[in-house]
């Protein structure tokens, strides 16, 4: 007789979907006080996991805490600017690096192809070679790239459940399998 095999299971840095939603929920939530321990919370994910964090739990981390950081008024305008600066470059470089070939394909190219929008490309190119951009301008990529990691990402491991839905589901659907040619290992 055959000896059934047990699926394998996958260790998290996380206790249990809960925990993951809370943490989603949090991050989202826009007060600042439970974004700070939905940020402690993915702070000790990653202290247990490493490496291994997805990238688009690293990446929504570091930009809420740039909106929780510019809240609290403790930062000057240029720190600003830097902080939210740094994720965003992060963001575009870490996004767009799984889609590299062999042969270097253009950033605003790869961007199409995942739909972030090319103006935040742009701006990545501007606070890494060009003069710094005025804050409101960081503000405004970082609100849409959080929206487009909470579509592309978050909702997708929530199954919609928790979220507002601002399409069908069968068109949110559509285009994530369109514009999600991500590789799936980092992001799930």
């Amino acid at each position: 007789a055959r000896k059934r095999l047990k699926p394998l299971r996958t260790v998290v840095a996380w206790r249990g979907r809960a925990e993951w939603d809370q943490v989603m929920v949090g991050l989202y939530c826009g007060d600042s006080r439970l974004q700070q321990d939905a940020l402690d919370r993915v702070t000790a994910w990653k202290s247990r996991y490493g490496p291994k964090m997805p990238l688009a739990v690293d990446c929504t981390a570091e930009l809420i805490r740039c909106k929780v950081l510019d809240s609290s008024g403790r930062l000057k305008s240029h720190e600003l600017i830097l902080s939210y600066g740094l994720a965003l470059v992060r963001f575009v470089n870490l996004i767009t690096e799984r889609k590299q070939k062999m042969v270097s394909i253009p950033l605003r190219q790869l961007a199409r192809e995942v739909d972030i929008p090319v103006w935040v490309v742009d701006l990545r190119h501007e606070l890494t070679h060009g003069k710094l951009p005025r804050l409101a301008l960081c503000r405004k990529g970082c609100d849409v790239v959080l929206d487009w990691l909470r579509k592309m990402y978050w909702n997708r491991q929530l199954g919609n459940n928790l979220c507002e839905e601002n399409q069908d589901e069968e068109e949110e659907q559509e285009e994530v399998e369109a514009n999600a040619e991500l590789d799936r290992d980092a992001w799930e």
